[in-house]
Formats: C-alpha cells, structure tokens, sequence
C-alpha cells in the first residue's frame, strides 16, 4: 500500500468532490495534510475531524487561491503547524466557471477562468516551494478538456487546463531532480462540476460509451493522486496522466 507516513502535504480546494477524496486518501496514507477551501467550510472541518479521529494529523484554512497572499498565508501555515515542511502540493483549485462561447465572453471571463486554473497553479506552486527539499512532489488537476478542447462553451476552461499541462512540462525540468512534477486529466467524474455544467443525459450517453460503462468516482482519481505523491512513481514528472474509464487515448 502507497506509504506517505512522515510527509505533510498540501491540498488546495480540499473541501469537496475531488480535492476531498484527495485529502482523505493522502491521509490514509499517513500524511499530515493541510486543506485549502474557498466555500466549503463543512467539507474541509469534517474531513479535518475524520482525520483526528483516526489518529492522523490535519488543518483547514479558507482562502483564495488566486490571492497571492491567500495562498503564502497556506503555505506558511501548513509549515508552522504541521512540522516545517511540505513535501507535497496536490492543486484541486479550479473551475469552468460558465459555459461561454468566444462570441459571448468578455475579456473579465477570460482572465478569471485562467487565473482560477492556471494563475492559481503557478502561485501555489511558488508558494511552497521554498518550503520543499528532495524528494517533494506536486500533482496539478488538468482536464481532458485540455487534450479535445472541452465541450460547448469551454474554450477558456479548456485553455486553461492547456496551459496547465504545459506549465507541468516546463516544471518538471526546472525542478528536477529534486522535485517532480505531474499533472492528471480527469475525464467525466462524477462530481458538482457536472452536476453543474454537464446536463445529465449526456452524461449518460458518455458513461454508455466509455469501455469501463461508467464514470469516474473522486477516489478514483484520488489514488492516482496518492500514487504519484509517492515515492512508488520516483521515475514519472512532466507527465499529464489521463483518468477516463478509456473514454479517450492520448
């Protein structure tokens, strides 16, 4: 089983779907973690409880992980509280924001869906850097709407997402060897995002045509996360690891 004990790891919009998985399978792995959310106080101060309860170690802290300050007011507390270091940053903060054409977004939707998704990632990133040595490892959340360009009206989301996968690239030089840097794409998860943005029958005719004949559950893409936090993937970084049931091959 994937072995974390002894690292403290950094989870940004940890409060629910995806980034909870995250912070609850970390855990279980024996990592101290410290949890960003934005709104979701009960799920990031229950998971916080769950954690406690079971002998581990964690923290919640509401911010906004395109303030810079927000996001080295993170950093500097994982680091005071939970043992003066962080050796691992899993980036959950993004989102679509709205689904709009080229012809209907202003330049104001732009400029927030990448700097949700892609400002956020290289902030984080700064952020705890000078708080890593050997051995620490960052997993970003892409998408599989950064390799097909999304659907209808997620252009910006999808670009975003792009740039996110190339920032893991470029990392992955500039950090190595001492740190990795990988990035996943999940495909269609069942979480709020779609509960949102994606009408249900198609998220229907998706899972009915994936090989696996489902979607993807958070804890699914959350041991993926685990493995790639781990020293069990040392010869993976700059990879963007697709997570879709075989709904598509890059």
């Amino acid at each position: 089983m994937t072995s974390l004990s002894g690292k403290v790891a950094v989870v940004t919009g940890g409060g629910r779907d995806i980034g909870l998985a995250c912070v609850m399978r970390l855990a279980q792995a024996g990592a101290a973690v410290a949890i960003n959310y934005h709104s979701s106080s009960a799920g990031a101060e229950k998971a916080v409880q769950d954690i406690m309860d079971g002998g581990g170690r964690a923290i919640a802290l509401q911010g906004d992980m395109t303030s810079p300050a927000d996001v080295t007011a993170l950093a500097d507390t994982a680091v005071a509280e939970l043992g003066g270091k962080i050796d691992i940053l899993v980036h959950n903060t993004g989102g679509l924001v709205a689904r709009k054409t080229v012809a209907e977004m202003d330049l104001e939707h732009w400029r927030t869906v990448m700097d949700l998704n892609a400002t956020s990632y290289l902030l984080a990133i700064k952020a705890v850097l000078p708080h890593m040595s050997a051995g620490g490892a960052i997993v970003g959340m892409a998408s599989q709407a950064a390799r097909d360009g999304g659907g209808p009206g997620a252009v910006a989301y999808a670009s975003s997402k792009g740039a996110m996968m190339t920032m893991t690239r470029g990392l992955a030089k500039e950090l190595g060897p001492d740190i990795r840097v990988n990035s996943i794409c999940p495909g269609m998860i069942d979480t709020d995002f779609h509960n949102i943005f994606t009408k249900p029958e198609v998220r229907t005719h998706v899972a009915s045509i994936t090989p696996l004949k489902r979607e993807g559950t958070p804890e699914d893409v959350a041991n993926l996360v685990a493995y790639l936090a781990s020293a069990e993937a040392a010869f993976i970084t700059g990879a963007n690891i697709d997570i879709n049931g075989g709904l598509a091959f890059s």
